[in-house]
């Protein structure tokens, strides 16, 4: 619908008999009240166009006004002027004030007004067009957003033990530090996690969080992934593909098992460290990125810097700063949060009921001293988990390695870890006597109600569902 504002009855007689003859319905309005009270009370998709004359009775400053406010009421509708003759400074002043066009009365109006409506007709696609963009735009930012956050949580830390603690408050510190990060530990302790919690604590939060495991690919395949490839490249390459360190651009690249690396992509990867630049496989547009690389692995980089397999200078460019995550064995006082994090996870995927470990199942998974680390540890909790259906986990459900008298005694344990494991213990065995009633736990253990909370949220208990 067109919106047409003119106080000369006869103007608005024949131009609105032009446009409706051409097909459009016409909202024909005498003044700037009216057709300011027509827009208001009407949709704001109502009117694709509004034509306006110039000289509203109250002289020109009441149609510039009128486009001030129609512009500020819906800014992406077009507006045409009508002027009389040796109007040209006002039609410059409409025209800055946000008017598309200028369509000066005279006996040719007809046949110009055609030109115009078309000049709008494409303006209000180009306008739509916008629309739609900027809605799938923030529909897009909003996905974004929800998917970056899904995975920030997945990699959210548990644990509190003293050697955990410190390693995160490490990471945390290191996170807007724009320089490359080395983790270090054993099979399954977790170092992904750590460099998530480097990326997710920095200004690159809002970035891609990338990852490549170095042990899975081999040769042109792992700089085919890196770097990415043009097509007919090699055999095989078919099309053009976007490598990891593009999709990460503006984030962070997590290289695994970087100990896996041939020494010839060492060297093309210490280049692209130092310069932020490479070429794809076959390409020779040079690409520029602004890409954070944290690496991880469980080998020996002394020994193999030693026999010449891992080159000393990528070493050093990596290590900025050396991070050791502790094997499980090393915080058993753990255990018992990831477990239950682990069970509830388990649990609420598959769609089964939650299964509670008792105690004494609990103490001999803490003696346990897990060398496949945190990933068995998620691997036995599962199945366990699966098989109990529900029912409380005893300690005959645990798979005899665990419950093999060998294991790591809890005396072994660190006195603070002893300490909290002990009072965990003893809150849960308290709960689980008194229907998970904390008045009642709290009376049976003998300390006050508020001693008692203390307790229940400095070792993140929870009640089982139902």
């Amino acid at each position: 619908m067109i919106l047409l504002v003119d106080d000369q009855p006869e103007v608005r007689e024949h131009v609105g008999r032009v446009l409706e003859n051409k097909g459009y319905r016409v909202a024909p309005c005498p003044d700037a009240a009216q057709a300011l009270e027509t827009v208001r009370s009407a949709p704001s998709d109502r009117f694709g166009l509004a034509i306006v004359d110039l000289d509203l009775g109250s002289g020109p400053e009441g149609g510039l006004s009128l486009i001030t406010e129609l512009k500020r009421l819906q800014p992406d509708l077009p507006v045409i002027v009508l002027t009389g003759k040796g109007t040209i400074p006002l039609a410059v002043e409409a025209l800055r004030r946000g008017a598309q066009d200028v369509l000066e009365k005279d006996l040719y109006i007809e046949e110009t007004l055609e030109i115009r409506l078309d000049r709008a007709r494409q303006l209000v696609e180009i306008v739509r067009d916008n629309r739609r963009l900027e809605r799938e735009n923030r529909s897009l930012r909003r996905t974004t957003a929800f998917v970056r956050e899904l995975q920030r949580r997945a990699y959210e830390p548990i644990g509190r033990s003293e050697p955990f603690v410190r390693l995160l408050e490490r990471a945390r510190r290191l996170a807007a530090i724009p320089r490359p990060v080395l983790i270090r530990g054993e099979r399954g302790t977790g170092k992904e996690l750590v460099a998530a919690t480097i990326h997710y604590a920095g200004p690159r939060a809002s970035k891609p969080f990338v990852t490549v495991n170095c042990a899975a690919f081999s040769g042109q395949l792992l700089e085919s992934e890196m770097f990415g490839h043009e097509k007919g490249a090699f055999t095989g390459a078919d099309r053009q593909k976007i490598g990891r360190f593009e999709l990460a651009d503006g984030g962070t690249l997590f290289l695994d098992e970087i100990g896996n690396m041939s020494p010839e992509f060492q060297e093309k990867l210490l280049r692209v460290l130092e310069y932020q630049r490479f070429e794809r496989v076959g390409g020779s547009r040079t690409i520029a990125v602004d890409v954070r690389v944290i690496a991880a692995t469980n080998a020996d980089l002394e020994a193999m810097m030693a026999d010449g397999s891992f080159r000393p200078d990528l070493y050093d460019r990596l290590a900025f700063e050396v991070l050791e995550v502790p094997p499980l064995r090393e915080r058993p006082g753990d255990i018992p949060l990831l477990v239950e994090h682990f069970a509830r996870a388990f649990a609420r995927e598959v769609k089964l009921p939650e299964a509670r470990f008792r105690p004494a199942a609990l103490a001999a998974m803490q003696r346990y001293p897990w060398p496949g680390n945190v990933r068995e540890l998620k691997n036995v909790v599962e199945r366990l988990v699966f098989r109990a259906a529900g029912t409380p986990i005893e300690f005959e459900a645990l798979p005899e390695e665990i419950r093999a008298p060998e294991a790591q005694p809890t005396e072994a344990l660190p006195f603070r870890e002893r300490l909290a494991d002990l009072e965990r213990r003893m809150l849960v065995d308290a709960l689980e006597r008194c229907g998970w009633n904390q008045k009642r736990a709290a009376a049976a253990l003998g300390i006050s109600y508020d001693q008692f909370r203390h307790y229940y949220r400095k070792h993140g208990l929870r009640r089982p569902a139902r």
